[in-house]
């Protein structure tokens, strides 16, 4: 790929025209559900960040995500011919303007510049010292989220830095975002060399966009002429800073194996499934609870090896069980093979929620791995997708859940408070809780029967 900045490039209405991608990015399913606790921000110059992440920067920092900006050049060789400038007094006056832009986006991070050369970035020397910045600074178990240039940029720098991002994201199983810059210049909506099926959209909220454009303007040695000398001519041009106008960012993640396929791929049956007497009769009780003895179509969230989904699926005239982990849905899949109505597949909930009308919902184990904001989406997305007389079944531990947001009573609770179902039955014991919820009114199966 070759191309100069002084090129006319693509202008931005002709992507705004024929965009392909409208996959949003969820930064929360990168982590089961959770927030990072810390990001890691790689820029190959000063600007990189504020150009490619800055209103990512500014949503993680002000949820209180820990943040290290890493800089690898001083972008000492923007101006090589500047009569004005030095190499030397460029670096210092670009070290200066990301300061400032940072100070604006996320005022508690921590800014490392690595010195290394502008225009001759080496990969594994990179690595080395991201290695390095990721042991220190943090603590072990943390979850850490590592941000850089896309390795397709077409910049032999961002190349390298995102090159040494994914090498180190393989080797600690981090999960990756990079952020294009250059692409928007060089490259068309047509372009073979654009991954659309793989770009995802992070929507700007106000304050964060209004932010990036007030950072952006930090970077005057870029945006500005450094003087009305020859040589000194503004690197990026009104044209091209119009591609980061934009109300969104763009970022193609990698994600990283989570805890839960972690947990899945060490151990067939990590939660004992199949052999202890306690998950055994909790599923006894909560098939007993179900007001009919057949169900047209049903949903199951959290299915881990498809235990409880066999046993679904023997009462049902189709089942979809969902979970976020491949190696669980495998399981799942294979258990299901004699239920050719039954499936198993990838999902991670709210985002995924399948399209559909339910008349069963099951919910066991998985409420208290969301936060409280996607339980409430959870819960918004089962009572539209609940027929008329569907049941929506919910079962959780009730001892606490360390490193989540929720337990297993603030998951029943909210659900019950958040929707406008009624209780159809409940159930409760020191080690478990089972809830049915149904459209008012609650009918008894010996009315439902005409026993009554």
């Amino acid at each position: 790929m070759t191309f100069s900045h002084e090129d006319a490039g693509t202008p931005e209405h002709r992507w705004s025209q024929d965009w392909r991608s409208d996959a949003r990015l969820s930064i929360e399913a990168l982590f089961d559900g959770r927030m990072p606790e810390r990001v890691i921000v790689v820029a190959a110059h000063p600007d990189d960040e504020t150009l490619g992440a800055a209103g990512l920067v500014r949503r993680l920092a002000r949820a209180g995500v820990a943040t290290d900006i890493v800089v690898a050049t001083n972008g000492e060789a923007s101006h090589p011919n500047s009569p004005t400038h030095t190499a030397v007094q460029l670096a210092e006056l670009r070290r200066i303007e990301l300061e400032q832009a940072v100070e604006l986006l996320a005022p508690s991070a921590r800014t490392h510049f690595l010195n290394l050369p502008d225009g001759g970035l080496d990969a594994e020397e990179l690595t080395e010292q991201l290695r390095r910045i990721v042991a220190t600074g943090g603590r072990p178990g943390e979850r850490t989220l590592l941000v850089a240039p896309w390795r397709g940029d077409g910049h032999g720098d961002h190349e390298a830095g995102g090159t040494a991002a994914a090498q180190l994201a393989t080797e600690l199983n981090l999960p990756l975002l990079e952020y294009p810059v250059w692409l928007w210049h060089w490259a068309t909506p047509d372009s073979s060399e654009v991954p659309w099926n793989q770009l995802e959209i992070l929507d700007l909220a106000g304050d964060e966009q209004t932010l990036k454009q007030s950072a952006l303007l930090m970077h005057a040695s870029q945006t500005a002429p450094l003087s009305d000398e020859p040589g000194d001519e503004a690197l990026l041009a009104p044209g091209f800073l119009d591609h980061f106008a934009r109300g969104f960012e763009t970022f193609i993640p990698t994600p990283s194996s989570g805890v839960f396929e972690r947990l899945h791929a060490d151990t067939d049956d990590p939660w004992g499934l199949k052999d202890r007497f306690y998950e055994r009769r909790k599923r006894s009780v909560a098939l007993a609870l179900l007001p009919r003895e057949r169900f047209a179509a049903s949903l199951e969230l959290g299915c881990s090896i498809g235990v409880l989904s066999a046993e679904l699926a023997a009462r049902t005239d189709s089942l979809l069980a969902l979970d976020i982990s491949p190696t669980a849905v495998a399981a799942t899949q294979e258990r299901l093979s004699d239920y050719p109505e039954a499936t198993a597949r990838v999902a991670s909930v709210p985002r995924d929620w399948p399209s559909g009308q339910f008349d069963l919902i099951v919910i066991s184990e998985v409420g208290y791995f969301l936060s409280r904001t996607q339980l409430l989406d959870v819960v918004a997305r089962a009572v539209a997708s609940l027929a008329a007389d569907g049941v929506i079944l919910l079962c959780h531990w009730r001892h606490p859940i360390d490193g989540w947001e929720l337990d297993g009573d603030t998951v029943h609770e909210l659900f019950r408070s958040a929707s406008s179902l009624a209780v159809f039955a409940e159930h409760r014991e020191e080690d478990f809780r089972i809830d049915l919820l149904v459209r008012p009114p609650a009918v008894s199966v010996a009315r439902a029967t005409g026993v009554l």
